[in-house]
């Protein structure tokens, strides 16, 4: 599956680098799957369906059983990076990744190039599965997995994947995390020039 892009689309964020830990980006700096209205921007969103795909299913079940599955990939992450194995997580992770993902079709748009299409309504188990299988795939890569970062903003949660040059990214977003600490460093100096 396509992952999201690195700018905000309903007020949520898509700039870590992979879906499952979009996904758990949305713990912050609010909860931002609070209906099933905002889960559905978010599975849209996140490239985990292509464009125009009807999500008319989507309700409050599907809302818990992503919350569910996002607590266990956020566990199992934090855990792998923290070096305190969450095993109860990943035996979760594991089962939900046995779903089977939604089958893709190629089809012939109106301008004749192909396009991506599903070849039926995903149900949210098969959602489920390919979330659970980016962490799965994600946790398992030696490459990936040593680059997977913690941002150092002041009380920012979030992890990401550090696939810049030199692998010396700091902050979840520069936009956001980074901006913040450059004006803070900023009036750090200021304070201590008029000092």
């Amino acid at each position: 599956m396509a992952l999201g892009t690195a700018t905000a689309s309903y007020d949520m964020r898509f700039d870590s680098g992979r879906i499952c830990l979009d996904l758990v980006a949305t713990t912050h700096p609010e909860e931002r799957l609070d209906s099933a209205a905002r889960l559905r921007n978010w599975i849209t969103g996140s490239g985990l369906v292509p464009p125009g795909t009807p999500l008319t299913a989507v309700d409050t079940a599907w809302l818990a059983s992503f919350r569910e599955l996002r607590g266990h990939v956020a566990q199992l992450v934090r855990g792998e990076l923290d070096g305190r194995p969450a095993d109860a997580a990943l035996a979760r992770v594991n089962a939900v990744a046995l779903g089977t993902p939604p089958a893709p079709w190629a089809v012939r748009a109106d301008d004749g190039s192909l396009r991506r299409r599903l070849h039926a309504p995903p149900g949210c188990p098969e959602l489920l599965s390919v979330v659970a299988r980016d962490a799965v795939d994600l946790l398992t890569d030696p490459v990936a997995g040593a680059s997977l970062r913690q941002c150092e903003g002041d009380n920012c949660p979030i992890v990401y994947l550090d696939t810049s040059r030199g692998r010396r990214r700091r902050w979840c977003s520069s936009e956001v995390c980074g901006n913040r600490e450059r004006v803070a460093r900023h009036r750090r100096r200021a304070a201590l020039a008029r000092a």
